[in-house]
């Protein structure tokens, strides 16, 4: 089954691997290139690419740095792109398809973690294009403008302009400098609405400076 073939949450599995990865969010709908070295990581990939190819991305919260705590809530991706390297690396692309709600971490004899995903919350990542004119949209695109006009950045504005807007708000999720905690306050946006009204804030509050402040 491909990334796009999910139109439903009963397509989606009662049980999940997860991969706590520091740093890194995962977002509905966009590509996550990932080295894989670790052993038990390699495990995983293994083990995923001979089921449904899903992983679920959850950020680490502290703890054990061996079994660290996590997130309550994390994004499948299904594994669309693999090689291996010469020295035994995977190289792997990650397409988000929704995001989960960790009920309970089962305990497993795999060297990697796997948990009882919740996806009831979140039917609408199937379907991004629902949200596809909302005026978030041109508000987002107009500060965007101001904030790239401040970093000195360039940007193919017309690219920008044609892009689904689902696809435009996880790119700059993802793609920003924001840090970890905002990144992971954007993937816990109820809609996608909120994710774009909490990005303009993100993307004003970082235009003023410092004393702007982060998101909390």
């Amino acid at each position: 089954m491909s990334a796009q073939a999910y139109h439903s949450l009963d397509q989606l599995p009662g049980t999940l691997t997860v991969f706590p990865l520091p740093g890194v969010v995962l977002f509905p709908h966009y590509q996550l290139p990932l080295n894989i070295f670790e052993p038990r990581y390699l495990n995983m990939v293994d083990d995923a690419m001979a089921g449904n190819r899903l992983i679920g991305m959850v950020q680490s919260t502290g703890g054990n740095p061996q079994k660290p705590d996590l997130a309550g809530i994390g994004c499948a991706g299904r594994i669309t792109s693999y090689s291996e390297t010469d020295d035994g690396r995977y190289l792997i692309t990650l397409a988000g398809i929704a995001r989960f709600r960790i009920v309970q971490e089962l305990d497993v004899t795999t060297p990697y973690r796997q948990v009882r995903p919740d996806w009831s919350a979140y039917a609408d990542d199937l379907r991004p294009e629902m949200d596809e004119g909302l005026p978030a949209r041109a508000l987002l695109i107009a500060t965007l403008r101001e904030y790239a006009a401040g970093q000195d950045m360039d940007a193919d504005w017309s690219a920008v302009e044609v892009a689904p807007f689902h696809a435009l708000i996880h790119a700059l999720a993802a793609g920003s400098p924001f840090s970890v905690m905002e990144k992971q306050a954007l993937l816990e946006a109820a809609t996608l609405k909120d994710r774009a009204d909490m990005l303009i804030t993100l993307l004003k509050m970082d235009s003023a400076g410092p004393e702007g402040g982060t998101l909390q």
